[in-house]
């Protein structure tokens, strides 16, 4: 027997240990708290069917969006663009339904190409023009800022909505799912499988991983990081499409605030199960912890000014377990 395996655990080995285990597990270990405190807090209101599909049809949007995010943070860039986009995505396809006469989905397939579109241009700005991402896309975002409130002229595009485009995102599955629910199932499942079971996804985190490697052995380092943009922007799209459909309406800053939301759960999901990567699965359990966390706190009466506060400490949070989890995993 070697003198290692005779050797005791130190204080500084199990001190790590310990944090080793919070880094990977410590989100899903405060997602049971939360769901067995709120269980308990409530039992009539909170572990019911019919609140935890809220749960998962309220945070879908934040979930798809975040998703698109993930892919661009995977290859080392930031999209700040994303909740401008999705607004300005918004008013649009209400527009190109209401006022010319698109079908729903034609419209709906326009806007994702138009969100597509926007991405290229992240990406080009970034990889030709050598602007910092986070530079080049709050300046686009702040460009289409501008532009949706243009096209709507501030106000928002509210008569006229079919039922048909109400439906996208109102209507229900099989088994009365939300279509919300669907969608957004669809979206993380085609994203987690070509980032975790494809060529593409191999590409990307290698390019995430280590750009000047994944040069030297052959791979298109620009044409990867556009590619993480432009999934970005139509994930953006989509959430657009599907916040107004919810909404019945067109407005201005509708998104916006889901850009501080998807950057707090893809920063959770890092310190998910991962020593600070960057994954979709991480993603969704990101997103699912703050619309758990936010639930509880509506169905106790908390004030709305609670949940700004609440977000951008879940956002600090996540971001130094995220830091944490990578310096653990460099040691």
């Amino acid at each position: 027997m070697s003198d290692a395996t005779l050797r005791p655990i130190s204080g500084m080995d199990r001190n790590k240990a310990i944090l080793a285990f919070l880094a990977r597990y410590g989100t899903i270990i405060g997602l049971l708290a939360m769901v067995l405190a709120f269980s308990f807090l409530s039992p009539r209101a909170f572990p019911t069917l019919n609140n935890f599909t809220n749960v998962l049809n309220q945070a879908s949007l934040s979930m798809i969006i975040a998703g698109g995010l993930t892919v661009a943070v995977i290859v080392g860039e930031l999209d700040l663009s994303i909740g401008f986009a999705a607004s300005l995505h918004g008013i649009l396809v209400v527009g190109l339904v209401v006022r010319f006469g698109l079908p729903v989905p034609l419209a709906i397939l326009a806007v994702c190409l138009l969100g597509a579109l926007i991405g290229l241009v992240n990406g080009f700005i970034v990889t030709k023009m050598k602007v910092n991402s986070v530079i080049a896309t709050l300046g686009v975002g702040t460009i289409l800022t501008g532009l949706a409130f243009a096209y709507s002229a501030g106000m928002p595009i509210v008569s006229g909505v079919p039922e048909a485009f109400l439906q996208v995102s109102l209507g229900r599955w099989l088994w009365g799912v939300p279509n919300n629910i669907v969608i957004m199932a669809l979206v993380l499942g085609f994203l987690w499988l070509v980032v975790e079971r494809s060529r593409v996804g191999q590409e990307i985190q290698a390019v995430g991983g280590n750009p000047t490697a994944a040069f030297l052995s052959g791979i298109d380092v620009d044409r990867v990081k556009t590619l993480g943009f432009v999934v970005s922007g139509v994930c953006a799209a989509l959430t657009g499409v599907l916040l107004a459909s919810r909404l019945g309406s067109g407005t201005p800053s509708a998104a916006d605030g889901y850009l501080l939301t998807a950057f707090a759960a893809v920063f959770l999901g890092s310190a998910t199960l991962r020593d600070g990567e960057f994954h979709v699965f991480g993603t969704f359990v990101g997103a699912l912890i703050i619309a758990v966390c936010f639930n509880g706190l509506n169905i106790f009466g908390a004030p709305t000014f609670s949940q700004y506060i609440l977000q951008g400490a879940i956002l600090i949070l996540a971001v130094g377990l995220s830091s944490l989890g990578r310096v653990i995993a460099e040691r």
